[in-house]
């Protein structure tokens, strides 16, 4: 159960990765357009988000997947906390297109 529930959340944080991307991309043409500072720190925050999670998808693939998979408590950590943050990415994703 752990290591699929490491592997869930290991798809979220890619799933987190496009979103951000997304956002991002969005955000950048905002900031072309009005050179606004609360703009530029959202660029700041998704660039620095999708780091995070690129970073992590690595890892998983390359060393850390036994980490992971060791403990159940970890596992079951990594998922609830992905899963937090596409709640949040997912949200801020929404209301940014609408």
């Amino acid at each position: 159960m752990a290591p699929m529930l490491a592997m869930g959340g290991i798809i979220l944080a890619a799933v987190n990765a496009v979103l951000l991307a997304v956002l991002g991309a969005v955000w950048v043409r905002n900031y072309r357009q009005f050179r606004s500072g609360m703009v530029l720190g959202l660029v700041v925050f998704s660039g620095a988000l999708l780091v995070e999670n690129v970073v992590a998808v690595y890892f998983f693939f390359h060393s850390m997947h036994m980490f992971y998979a060791s403990d159940p408590f970890v596992g079951s950590v990594v998922f609830v906390m992905r899963g937090l943050e596409f709640v949040a990415v997912g949200l801020l994703a929404a209301v940014t297109v609408r």
